[in-house]
């Protein structure tokens, strides 16, 4: 498997998809027809979700394949030379890619070979659950499990940051809070402006560090530029 997860699209007053954008162009290479998944919005915005991720893919030489218009989209996927999952809300991009059938078809596509780009939302459901989310559960999935294409658990716009005044948990508390509940799980804090760029049994980290957190150790700091095993650990 191929897998281009990144932590967010944007950066704060740049345009939409400056930052990975050379990332996502050698990840493209080759590849004509990109379907894109934009359940991640409400149905009535996705039409200009996908239009708006045109303008940057389009450009790369890619023709886009919006999955939201698609009445069979298992058959779609086969037609297809990668896949890009856009962010958004998770639990209502886990619930219709349940609702659509779309999730069982897209998850053997990508074992069996597909690359797959996904951002935010699209980062979260290539995990084994959508616990690690930031996102408000705005619909109820039938399910949190997701498509488990990597064994750990992202939770992407990763910040040690608190604000002034404001008494709720923290992020660190939080993924704490997750790990208490889940103490077999590993949990990358993946910060904005960075990517996990999966190749096999190898995870190559760009952009920015990304802290490590399992249960019963310290949270690992892990430094831009590693390559690591699946299990987050550092090779070598």
């Amino acid at each position: 498997m191929e897998l281009l997860l990144l932590s967010n699209s944007t950066m704060p007053g740049e345009p939409f998809f400056q930052w990975p954008l050379e990332h996502v162009r050698a990840f493209f290479v080759g590849k004509r027809r990109v379907a894109f998944a934009g359940h991640a919005v409400p149905e009535a915005q996705r039409d200009a979700y996908a239009a708006k991720v045109n303008e940057v893919f389009g450009p790369l030489g890619v023709e886009l394949v919006p999955l939201h218009i698609e009445k069979d989209t298992a058959a779609a996927l086969k037609t297809v030379d990668a896949v890009a999952v856009g962010g958004g809300n998770s639990f209502l991009l886990l619930r219709d890619l349940y609702r659509t059938g779309t999730i069982k078809a897209l998850a053997q596509r990508v074992k069996d070979g597909l690359p797959y780009l996904g951002w935010s939302a699209g980062s979260n459901v290539a995990c084994p659950t959508i616990m690690t989310t930031n996102d408000m559960p705005i619909v109820e999935p039938p399910t949190l499990r997701a498509m488990h294409l990597v064994p750990f658990q992202i939770n992407p716009h990763y910040t040690e940051a608190t604000i002034p005044g404001h008494g709720g948990e923290s992020r660190d508390q939080r993924i704490a809070e997750f790990l208490a509940m889940n103490p077999g799980a590993t949990v990358a804090g993946l910060r904005e402006g960075s990517l996990l760029h999966v190749r096999g049994s190898r995870v190559h980290l760009h952009g920015a560090s990304l802290k490590v957190f399992r249960a019963g150790d310290d949270p690992e700091e892990v430094a831009v530029g590693s390559v690591l095993r699946t299990d987050l650990r550092t090779v070598g």
